[in-house]
């Protein structure tokens, strides 16, 4: 392990943050390269839960460096919410072990306005954003009108790049949306507050990070959401507005392709997504009840339930490809503990032809028929397995079937949310 990438392979909200949180034993260095404070980690470490959002998963661990790349829309705010949360719960956070992006952009107050004045007007259309001013940060990022952190450490280049911006925003809500005006001064008193907060965490976290690789440590690189909501290659628009897979790390950490040395998908043993958007394997019935309630499959972030299916290899196989993964982290067997028989959908059926890929059109997806293999069940003694002996043959079975199938093998297996019911049956 030197610089080492994790992925959610699927919809998000596959068990991220608790195999980083596990991974991180192993690293130097965590970095978060894309997302924002709509992203949602729990990791539970013995009595006590941690929910994270914006920064790296790695923080549990005192004496990691942790690091916000410059691919993250920083919300200040939220930033300082958060880590007093932490700050509360025992967890340390100095500028010896948090850094954050000069390069980074920030979410400002219009964004929020702005992300759910469209999502209103969008009426039966809405995507189903969280309303974090997530999309607007990346639109005026990519328009070059973006604010940055660097910026925020300028006082004057700051307070000149923000008074165009809120006469720009304010135009659009007042007008366009009939909204009521922001206030430029209350925004720049308020940031400039944050700037002094911020201050002695800001680094070029690129050069910081090369350089640990350079020295030979550990670099985790944590991804937020999942492959299915990357902006090019998710259910799009139903998607998130950064790039959620593997080459997303080279922009959003400022690291080249050729310093990483592998790329592990977090997948769980069924399938969940958030909001809109089709789903062929979706289990509208008694069964997905069931998963979604074993499951506890409520978002961390939202508190919205998620859609529950069976596991659909035709998307294990497109995240594999498209960020060549090295091997997959099967999370939450333990919740399908219990059911008599248990499927996967192994392709679909579109117009009569069978395809093992994902369409890139909604359309074609939502006439996709999920052709599935079924399998017998297992017993409820999985959460206590330790071992890959431990774990019920049934199981075994179902696993060795992923790898089969996505040419993927499997290298770590969770049976439950603890750090101690996590089991390495292959190198990573």
């Amino acid at each position: 392990m030197s610089a080492f990438i994790v992925l959610g392979a699927q919809w998000g909200d596959e068990g991220k943050g608790k195999m980083t949180d596990y991974l991180a034993e192993r690293a130097d260095v965590v970095v978060r390269f894309q997302g924002g404070n709509n992203a949602g980690h729990t990791v539970e470490v013995e009595d006590k839960q941690y929910k994270l959002h914006l920064i790296p998963s790695g923080i549990l661990h005192n004496e990691k460096m942790n690091v916000i790349g410059n691919g993250v829309v920083l919300d200040p705010k939220a930033l300082f919410e958060e880590m007093n949360y932490l700050k509360d719960l025992g967890v340390s956070i100095t500028p010896e072990n948090f850094i954050i992006s000069d390069r980074a952009q920030l979410i400002m107050p219009y964004h929020r306005i702005m992300d759910g004045i469209k999502e209103s007007a969008r009426g039966k259309n809405d995507i189903g954003t969280t309303k974090k001013g997530i999309g607007p940060c990346y639109t005026d990022k990519m328009e070059r009108s973006g604010l940055r952190v660097c910026d925020l450490m300028n006082k004057d280049v700051f307070a000149e790049k923000l008074k165009e911006n809120v006469e720009d925003k304010n135009e659009i809500i007042t007008k366009i949306y009939g909204g009521e005006a922001l206030s430029y001064d209350e925004i720049l008193k308020e940031y400039l507050e944050y700037a002094e907060m911020m201050r002695p965490f800001v680094r070029d976290t690129s050069v910081e990070v090369y350089n640990r690789i350079k020295q030979g440590k550990n670099v985790l690189f944590e991804g937020a959401q999942g492959a299915l909501l990357d902006i090019d290659y998710g259910t799009y628009p139903y998607v998130t507005s950064s790039s959620t897979i593997a080459g997303g790390v080279c922009t959003g950490a400022g690291i080249g392709p050729t310093m990483i040395d592998s790329a592990v998908g977090i997948a769980k043993a069924y399938t969940t997504r958030v909001g809109k958007g089709p789903f062929p394997t979706e289990l509208n019935d008694a069964t997905g009840e069931w998963i979604r309630e074993k499951g506890h499959e409520y978002g961390v972030t939202t508190g919205r339930s998620r859609r529950c299916g069976w596991l659909d290899i035709v998307i294990l196989k497109s995240s594999a490809r498209v960020s060549g993964l090295t091997s997959f982290v099967v999370t939450k067997i333990d919740t399908l503990a219990g059911l008599e028989k248990v499927k996967m959908c192994t392709g679909y059926k579109l117009d009569g032809k069978v395809i093992d890929y994902f369409p890139a059109s909604l359309e074609d997806l939502g006439r996709c028929e999920p052709i599935y293999e079924e399998f017998d069940g297992w017993d409820e003694s999985i959460e206590n397995a330790r071992s890959y002996e431990d774990i019920p043959e049934n199981a075994k079975i179902y696993m060795k079937r992923i790898e089969e199938l996505t040419g993927t093998r499997i290298s770590v297996v969770s049976v439950g949310p603890k750090r101690d019911q996590t089991m390495e049956i292959n190198k990573l």
